[in-house]
């Protein structure tokens, strides 16, 4: 009678076309399978009469193919590729602004740099996540390495960063946030880690952060994990005490590594703090940009900004097309939060949420300290607008964030709660 119950999955799967979901309906059928089996032995039943009565009471194996082959066909969340599209799009408009620095060769590069990311997003989108889960230890590996390799073989130095310049590539320690959030996420997703095994793992990253003298990564890692951490399903003692944790380790670092801080980064703190006193002018720049800008721009005009496409582009765009237009695109690139965010409250599983949490989180803090900055709200950093800025690796992280939320929203539907156990679609 064994063959019954694998010639009815084989039938049901047959009517299947993603072979991901063939396997998810195999598991969460032979799951139904085996506990209606169960019941029938309990009232007396025979195994072999038991599993014929359990595979005859599922119903037609070619209906319920058809039925999950609908429910379960793979998704894809088309209104975020729309604003990717859109954003794509836009990022192209800094470099062609009239009085700033322009080169055809950046127009060619920056071509290619959104090429690379929509495929990043395509080639993210299709992986199964759920397989990342077992890697952690290898991702948190890969990060350590990135951060090691660039404070050890390091040949070139930007605004006091060290990084390893290659002829197509630049290693910068942005490179290695994506593989400590798929650390973390897999980590976090562990109840029985503990509290001083966190404390290592955190000291050693956040040192390597601060050996190659990134402050903005720092900033971006930290704030990851404090959000990763608040919204996992550790007890609120655990909670609690990995957040001191994080606090002292930053502390303890910090201090440590103080000597190390470059003197241009303590004049854009101490201007922040002091600005009568400390005259920037790049902050002074901002403030009459913005105040010139007009609700429709000063496209007629011509100014120079340094990073007028890069770290202040949102400044640029707003200088040059107005009020309305920069508003606008504030508005799209927080609606790919938004749209994670109800993501988030529909899904159930918890490393799922753990990586969306994880993407909004890394995401809103660069979109939130670039707009903030340029209003002199947050201390000036380097710091891009995700996907309008320049720039490969910027472009390629937030690509692959979220490529990583339309892979979840891919396979919301096939996903397993409770100790591994599939949760039941079949009364949906």
């Amino acid at each position: 009678m064994k063959n019954d119950t694998k010639s009815f999955l084989n039938e049901v799967k047959g009517q299947i076309k993603s072979k991901e979901a063939q396997e998810f309906v195999s598991t969460e059928l032979d799951y139904h399978l085996k506990e209606s089996k169960k019941m029938w032995i309990e009232r007396g039943l025979t195994e072999s009469l038991a599993e014929e009565r359990a595979v005859k009471q599922m119903g037609n194996p070619i209906r319920i193919g058809q039925q999950l082959n609908k429910l379960h066909r793979p998704k894809v969340d088309w209104l975020m590729i729309t604003l990717l599209i859109i954003t794509m799009g836009l990022s192209f408009l800094p470099i062609f602004i009239e009085g700033f620095t322009y080169d055809s060769s950046i127009t060619i590069k920056k071509l290619i740099i959104v090429v690379l990311g929509i495929v990043t997003v395509v080639g993210t989108m299709l992986i199964d996540y759920r397989k990342l889960e077992s890697f952690g230890w290898l991702f948190y590996s890969i990060g350590s390495l990135i951060l090691i390799s660039i404070y050890s073989f390091s040949n070139t130095m930007i605004f006091g960063r060290p990084l390893i310049e290659l002829e197509v590539l630049t290693i910068e320690s942005l490179m290695a946030i994506p593989f400590f959030f798929l650390a973390w996420a897999s980590f976090f997703n562990n109840k029985k880690i503990k509290i001083w095994h966190f404390a290592i793992l955190l000291f050693v990253s956040i040192l390597l952060f601060y050996f190659v003298t990134n402050l903005t990564s720092v900033y971006i890692y930290l704030f990851m994990i404090f959000s990763m951490i608040w919204w996992s399903k550790f007890n609120k003692k655990k909670i609690v005490y990995m957040h001191l944790v994080l606090a002292l380790t930053t502390l303890m670092t910090s201090i440590l590594l103080l000597p190390n801080i470059k003197q241009y980064q303590i004049t854009r703190l101490l201007a922040f703090l002091n600005p009568k006193k400390y005259d920037n002018y790049t902050i002074i720049q901002l403030k009459n940009l913005f105040e010139n800008a007009g609700w429709f721009g000063q496209s007629s005009e011509t100014a120079f900004l340094q990073g007028a496409f890069t770290d202040f582009a949102f400044v640029s765009l707003t200088y040059y097309y107005g009020w309305l237009f920069a508003s606008a695109i504030v508005i799209i690139l927080f609606l790919f939060a938004v749209r994670i965010v109800l993501l988030i409250t529909k899904i159930k599983d918890s490393y799922s949420k753990l990586l969306l949490i994880g993407v909004v989180a890394i995401y809103l803090v660069q979109l939130v300290t670039n707009i903030g900055m340029t209003f002199g709200w947050i201390p000036l950093m380097s710091m891009s607008l995700p996907f309008i800025s320049y720039g490969l690796m910027p472009t390629l992280l937030n690509a692959f964030l979220i490529g990583i939320a339309l892979s979840v929203y891919r396979r919301k539907n096939l996903v397993f709660i409770h100790n591994k156990k599939p949760e039941s679609t079949l009364n949906e």
